[in-house]
């Protein structure tokens, strides 16, 4: 039972966040030189400082290019940290054009961003469409949409978002873009091709080479070339140490069996959901109790999630895999990954829905999954037992 890469926390769509990012030109290490991430509270004098607020970030922004700095800081921020509080300080940065139909398209992308990493998809959508129609030459939008298509498996829609990135003068963002898509197709080959070619362009930046070796690293996987996907992570992480690039190694790790190199990449990174679930999976499959403690965690997170009202929709592809590897509670996983796959349809979401709905030997439901799923036109090596005409399983276990 175990998933494989192309985790998106807590954003759903982190792990196309590199590109995002790399459009606005920031990274994790330069924010990284302005923010903290949050950190447990003990008790202390009144006047103690318990937390700051990242420098050069304005409280309330009053133009439209200080909002638009502030709110890519905090997005980044609510990545880099897997804390979602951070978005709400992105909206109030926001607050005096959200929801404007008079907003520039640059302050509509970022609501939309927003609006993504807290799975509200339709919203994100149309704010996008607002942007787009009032500035067609928004790069940046269009691969936000771009990104948003292919959550949905809407393949053919993601490339003519990456065509008008291209028409906009972005070439190696259209690029990374057409061949992420295209890779997801099943046309791997061309995917190595055109990753390892942009990797050798940007030798000289290597922020923005550790995101197109992440995207390799990926399409590696989903062509079942498993050594070759574990060599772009590595190289990916030399170059720059990213959280989702971090666990989407680490998924790959678990599926492999080897447990103890999970913990040893999930080490410095911030005790999110995910990576805690990741962590005690591991824990866990090393005969080690130090899972139950992490799992317990993870639970009262959902509970207090649940106590403040809020509802768990957003949490529904952790809680499937809690319910799966944790808890051994099918029936629970399947509900929860039934949900997930309602919101959005990335590689991992179809094989939880598949694992889940056949360990709860729902037949039917099952079946229904498979049907979609072929209908997507979806490739993947890891869903190929499911897929019986789809990509070849040759190599599945290792092979370049």
């Amino acid at each position: 039972m175990y998933p494989f890469s192309h985790l998106a926390r807590p954003a759903t769509l982190a792990r196309r966040a590199q590109l995002v990012l790399a459009a606005f030109g920031l990274t994790a290490a330069a924010l990284a030189a302005h923010a903290a991430a949050p950190q447990d509270l003990r008790a202390g004098a009144d006047a103690e400082v318990v937390e700051r607020l990242p420098e050069r970030v304005s409280v309330a922004p009053v133009t439209p290019q200080a909002a638009a700095i502030a709110a890519r800081r905090w997005i980044t921020l609510s990545r880099d940290t897997a804390d979602p509080r951070y978005l709400g300080r992105a909206q109030a940065a926001l607050a005096p054009w959200w929801g404007r139909p008079d907003a520039p398209a640059d302050q509509l992308v970022l609501q939309a961003t927003v609006e993504q990493a807290r799975h509200e998809f339709a919203a994100a959508r149309a704010t996008l469409e607002r942007a787009l129609q009032a500035n067609p030459a928004q790069v940046q939008g269009w691969l936000t949409l771009a990104t948003l298509e292919r959550v949905a498996a809407r393949y053919a829609a993601a490339e003519t978002a990456c065509r008008n990135v291209a028409r906009h003068g972005a070439a190696l963002y259209a690029a990374a873009c057409t061949l992420e898509t295209r890779s997801l197709q099943g046309e791997h080959d061309a995917a190595r091709s055109g990753f390892t070619a942009l990797a050798q362009q940007l030798a000289a930046a290597p922020a923005q080479r550790a995101w197109v070796l992440s995207l390799l690293a990926e399409s590696e996987e989903r062509a079942g070339r498993d050594d070759a996907a574990e060599a772009a992570y590595r190289r990916s992480l030399a170059d720059m140490a990213d959280g989702y690039t971090a666990l989407a190694f680490a998924d790959q790790l678990l599926r492999r069996g080897r447990a103890s190199a999970v913990l040893d990449v999930l080490r410095a990174q911030p005790a999110s959901d995910a990576v805690l679930l990741r962590r005690a999976y591991a824990l866990r499959l090393l005969g080690d109790d130090g899972w139950k403690p992490l799992a317990a965690e993870v639970k009262a997170r959902f509970a207090a999630i649940a106590q403040r009202g809020e509802g768990l929709d957003a949490h529904a592809r952790e809680r499937a895999l809690l319910a799966l590897w944790l808890d051994a509670q099918p029936g629970a996983a399947w509900q929860a990954a039934r949900t997930n796959l309602s919101l959005q349809k990335e590689p991992l979401d179809w094989w939880l829905a598949l694992q889940a709905s056949e360990q709860a030997r729902d037949t039917a439901a099952h079946r229904a999954v498979v049907q979609a799923l072929a209908q997507t036109g979806l490739q993947d090596a890891r869903l190929a037992r499911w897929q019986p005409q789809g990509v070849a399983r040759t190599n599945v276990q290792g092979g370049q």
